[in-house]
């Protein structure tokens, strides 16, 4: 399967909650379902890595299965409000690689 850019996440997500009539959710909204797949995220990380094991009864929910739904919700809310994430990422990145530049301590080749 070829690799996606984020400009096609962002596309493909547009194009499923195109195809319903309440399109994307309220910033607010946005902003609730994604601290709801955070702890999603944090349990399954808690699961896997950490001291609480699951139930027998519970589902087998995978930290990337998790991740994925986070990341899903993080497209609705960027589309929502019409941020290209590429873009986003790119200034990120600028400020990281400036303000940061000396912060930690750099693996010696």
């Amino acid at each position: 399967m070829a690799e996606k850019s984020l400009k096609d996440l962002q596309k493909e997500v547009d194009a499923y909650i195109s195809q319903f009539k309440e399109g994307y959710f309220s910033p607010l909204a946005m902003l609730a379902r994604m601290s709801e797949e955070l702890g999603e995220l944090a349990r399954e990380v808690n699961h896997h890595h950490g001291e609480k094991p699951k139930k027998s009864d519970e589902a087998d929910n995978t930290v990337e299965e998790e991740l994925a739904d986070l990341l899903f919700v993080l497209i609705c809310f960027a589309n929502s409000l019409n941020i290209d994430l590429a873009q986003a990422h790119d200034r990120v990145m600028h400020k990281f690689n400036t303000r940061d530049r000396d912060r930690w301590t750099r693996i010696e080749d």
